[in-house]
């Protein structure tokens, strides 16, 4: 019986090691695993703050082609519209330099000499003026009303106050130079007086 009792003490001596060494092998396990899970979890973390850093990147890079490709396209824009400028307001030089012309024909016409010569000479003069009118008004010039119409600095440079029972404040009374739009837009502005 001693024997077996030795037998057992043995079996359960072995038994506890044997436990013992399978619960420093779990820990060992646990430890490696807890390990491994850390590293896995700072590699993971690498590498989401990798992704992090190339998608904000990405992002960048794509904020700037697209406005690049705004500037392109406002630039391009921006071209079309001056190109039709030029092209449209591209006679205004030689129509600004033909309005002193235009200024002498009227002012030619409205002292005209009376009599059978003056008449005829009055009359071909006054075709000229309306061919070269003509001319002009295809190319887009247009003289500007400016009598009655209320003061615009835009269209019209004041030279005179006048007192005026005829018009309120602020109106045109008399246009002392004629005004001329090329295509809507003021090539010159008419003199005129303003009533005070």
């Amino acid at each position: 019986m001693k024997e077996e009792q030795v037998q057992d003490s043995g079996v359960a001596e072995d038994n506890a090691i044997n436990e013992e060494s399978a619960a420093d092998q779990a820990e060992a396990v646990s430890n490696n695993d807890t390990e491994a899970a850390g590293e896995a979890v700072q590699a993971a973390s690498g590498d989401s703050d990798e992704i992090k850093r190339l998608q904000e990147l990405a992002d960048e890079y794509q904020g700037r082609v697209l406005r690049v490709q705004a500037d392109y396209d406002n630039f391009r824009r921006r071209t079309l519209k001056e190109k039709e400028e030029l092209a449209q307001y591209a006679t205004s030089k030689l129509v600004t330099e033909l309005l002193p012309v235009v200024d002498n024909f009227e002012r030619a016409l409205a002292t005209a000499p009376a009599g059978s010569d003056g008449d005829a000479f009055a009359k071909g003069v006054n075709m000229i003026f309306r061919q070269l009118e003509g001319v002009l008004k295809s190319e887009g010039l247009t003289p500007m009303e400016t009598v009655g119409q209320p003061f615009n600095p835009e269209f019209h440079q004041a030279i005179m106050q006048v007192e005026s029972e005829e018009y309120e404040e602020g109106i045109v009374t008399e246009e002392v130079q004629k005004g001329y739009l090329l295509k809507n837009k003021v090539l010159r502005p008419a003199m005129v007086k303003v009533s005070m």
